[in-house]
């Protein structure tokens, strides 16, 4: 694969959230419209990456505390679970810009060749082409944040060590915001759903890298790579929403569970 990609295109606009640039605009708006439920600066964030119907009201409630940030971060650090293609450790993507139904935005290639001296980390396009864990959060990014850089990185099987080591190296000063993309739990009754949510969430509280197990999250390999170094870096979490599908836009007998969580110094 040559060093430079063409941009890398929407994958699921028009199916998780609005292809329409007007209409996404409009359904993001929407979702920030909640004021932020706390005055913390969010240095990391984990948020859910549904289809906006279902997540976009438990995302909002996270994206919208980065309003106060939008001068001040310019460099987005991204990771997500592979949802499409096996991934082992951490794919980078080679493209110039991702793109949006609302514009495109610039990789930071500096910060990508950085961690590709690492092990774990491998230049992988057909990773991120169809991934939908980071593209969904985009929208968000693009409304709430001024000029920002992105680092997008798909997470598949990797240590909660492997990820940790490469957020140390990327974790930067206040210009720098890390966000992890990771749903709950999947396809459980309501109640079984919020339960285990709720377990998740005290993990995740608590920064306990060995309760969060394959059933509780999608993302739990970036999560607990999150956890490890927020744990090592003495920082605080505070979980903003935990709901699930039962109470957005699904029925009660199978959904998904979504939680917002701030972390912060």
């Amino acid at each position: 694969m040559g060093d430079v990609m063409q941009d890398r295109l929407p994958a699921v606009a028009g199916m998780f959230y609005p292809g329409d640039p007007a209409e996404l605009a409009d359904a993001v708006a929407h979702y920030l419209q909640p004021p932020c439920k706390t005055d913390i600066i969010p240095k990391a964030m984990i948020v859910p990456h549904a289809g906006y119907i279902y997540s976009g009201p438990i995302a909002g409630s996270a994206y919208t505390c980065l309003r106060p940030l939008r001068d001040q971060i310019s460099r987005v650090i991204l990771l997500g679970p592979s949802h499409r293609v096996p991934v082992i450790g951490l794919a980078t993507s080679n493209a110039k810009h991702f793109i949006t139904p609302l514009g495109a935005i610039e990789l930071d290639q500096d910060c990508i060749k950085e961690i590709q001296q690492y092990p774990q980390v491998h230049s992988m396009d057909e990773a991120h082409a169809l991934e939908h864990s980071l593209e969904v959060q985009l929208p968000f990014l693009q409304t709430v944040l001024g000029s920002f850089k992105l680092v997008p990185i798909v997470v598949g099987d990797a240590s909660a060590k492997d990820v940790s080591t490469i957020l140390d190296k990327l974790w930067g000063s206040e210009e720098t915001l890390i966000v992890i993309s990771s749903d709950l739990s999947h396809y459980h009754d309501y109640e079984t759903a919020r339960q285990m949510d709720a377990r998740t969430s005290h993990a995740i509280e608590t920064m306990d890298t060995t309760a969060i197990q394959y059933d509780d999250a999608c993302g739990r390999n970036p999560v607990n790579g999150l956890l490890q170094l927020a744990c090592q870096r003495n920082m605080h979490v505070v979980t903003i929403d935990c709901r699930n599908s039962g109470d957005t836009a699904g029925s009660k007998d199978q959904v998904v569970g979504y939680g917002a969580y701030l972390f912060y110094s």
